[in-house]
């Protein structure tokens, strides 16, 4: 076989393998993603009960649920099965903790939705909810109370295809999350100051489509 009969039959293989990896990708679909997620804390905390206000990241498992209702437009619902708990260092020395759940609805656009693109990117915007509880002050006669939030909520992240069903995910989100922190001894309160926590999310993992 000569070298020009060798390439063809190589763009001939090539055209063919294109064609099995053309999966739709767009208007109906519904999917899920699941990963390990780290939030990332950046507002710079605040003041609080005398002390700057540092909090930790945290790291776990994180889901969305989301719908295409247009090639290129959709809906997400980040979500966790889990609460993250976030440790709190005052800089007068007193430490203290609490966990929340971070429910954040986006909506979404998918410039290549509709092609055959292997590697789809998006950003989206939307809002966010989060509920705190379960806060402890490890100081003897001293408890923490934390206000929910709302507050909106922006991401970005891209779909690398494998096939009709599943493709690997990197999704990043920021979360504006500020919430209300009273210190309590016993009933009375002895400081309360606005905290900022405002986390950047970043989650790794596969996504499916149903």
């Amino acid at each position: 076989m000569s070298m020009s009969k060798y390439a063809i039959a190589a763009l001939l293989a090539t055209c063919s393998l294109s064609t099995t990896h053309a999966w739709a990708y767009g208007q109906g679909d519904l999917y899920t993603r699941v990963g390990v997620a780290k939030v990332e804390p950046t507002g710079g905390g605040g003041q609080l009960a005398g002390g700057e206000v540092d909090v930790d990241s945290e790291t776990g498992t994180a889901f969305t649920l989301g719908y295409r209702f247009l090639d290129q437009w959709g809906v997400e619902l980040l979500a966790a099965p889990q609460r993250f708990k976030h440790d709190i260092h005052l800089s007068n020395g007193v430490d203290a903790s609490t966990k929340h759940l971070p429910p954040t609805f986006t909506l979404q656009y998918y410039p290549l939705g509709g092609s055959a693109a292997q590697v789809q990117p998006y950003i989206g915007a939307g809002v966010n909810y989060t509920r705190f509880s379960g806060e402890e002050v490890d100081a003897a006669g001293l408890s923490l109370d934390m206000d929910d939030s709302w507050g909106w909520a922006a991401q970005a992240g891209v779909d690398l295809l494998i096939n009709d069903h599943w493709a690997a995910n990197l999704g990043v989100w920021y979360l504006d999350i500020n919430s209300k922190a009273t210190v309590k001894s016993g009933s009375a309160a002895v400081d309360s100051e606005h905290v900022d926590i405002n986390p950047i999310i970043v989650m790794g993992g596969i996504s499916y489509r149903f």
